[in-house]
């Protein structure tokens, strides 16, 4: 539906849809945005405790009401009917004109490389903790994103390669544990809005809208290496030798 959008136009409802987010909070007093965040706290909260009755009740609670106070948004409401207008002018243009597709043959397809489907070592989850196996595995970068949940990744069951390893983590309530080999050096680019952050012995246990860059000593001249990216809105990092 979207492929036939002009980056001009998705770039104009984004705007938009900014404003509209805008106007909310200053003349409705962001009435729906702070039932959702609301809902979010009952969310993590209700999941922590996921295991007992009132941690299930509170979870669902908070589930109900966020998606309530989400689609409330006027911001919401003004994407949705984007949305449902593009699909029907799209859908109309494909009624009124078939797509003709003239396959040509080209030397290039001879000698296209060959390529291969790799299955990544996580996989997106949104509710939930992930953690790397307590047995040894095969190393592959890490390139994930998350809601809630802890993110725990133990280097010491795993050869890594002679270069640069990347782990990339994008998460937005939970916990993020990485344990890294001593032969192994080590990059951190860390960004938060709520949290702490452990990182080879350096502390922050109070970070608010930050962004933090630790590096081993020779990390820029020697193999292997690993290079850690991180975002949270909310929650904990620890990097620490193993």
């Amino acid at each position: 539906m979207f492929q036939r959008l002009s980056t001009d136009t998705f770039n104009w409802i984004l705007i938009i849809g900014v404003i509209l987010f805008v106007i909310e909070i200053a003349f409705f007093h962001g009435g729906a945005i702070v039932s959702a965040l609301f809902s979010t706290a009952f969310v993590y909260v209700g999941w922590k405790n996921f295991t007992q009755l009132w941690g299930k009740i509170l979870f669902w609670l908070g589930v109900v009401g966020l998606i309530f106070a989400i689609l409330n948004m006027l911001a919401v409401r003004f994407l949705i009917l984007a949305a449902i207008v593009i699909f029907l002018i799209n859908y109309s243009k494909s009624k009124q004109e078939a797509e003709h597709i003239h396959p040509e043959l080209t030397r290039d397809v001879v000698n296209a490389d060959e390529v291969i489907h790799v299955k990544p070592l996580f996989d997106h989850k949104i509710f939930g903790d992930q953690h790397t196996a307590d047995t040894s595995y095969q190393w592959r970068d890490i390139n994930i994103h998350g809601v809630f949940g802890d993110r725990i990744i133990d280097l010491s069951n795993t050869v890594l390669p002679n270069d640069t390893s990347v782990i990339s983590i994008r998460h937005v309530v939970g916990n993020i544990i990485i344990y890294v080999p001593y032969e192994v050096e080590i990059s951190v680019h860390h960004s938060s809005i709520f949290g702490r952050a452990h990182i080879l012995g350096k502390h922050h246990r109070k970070l608010m809208n930050q962004s933090l860059l630790y590096q081993t000593e020779n990390y820029d001249t020697t193999l292997p290496r690993v290079k850690i990216v991180t975002s949270l809105l909310s929650g904990d990092i620890e990097v620490k030798r193993i």
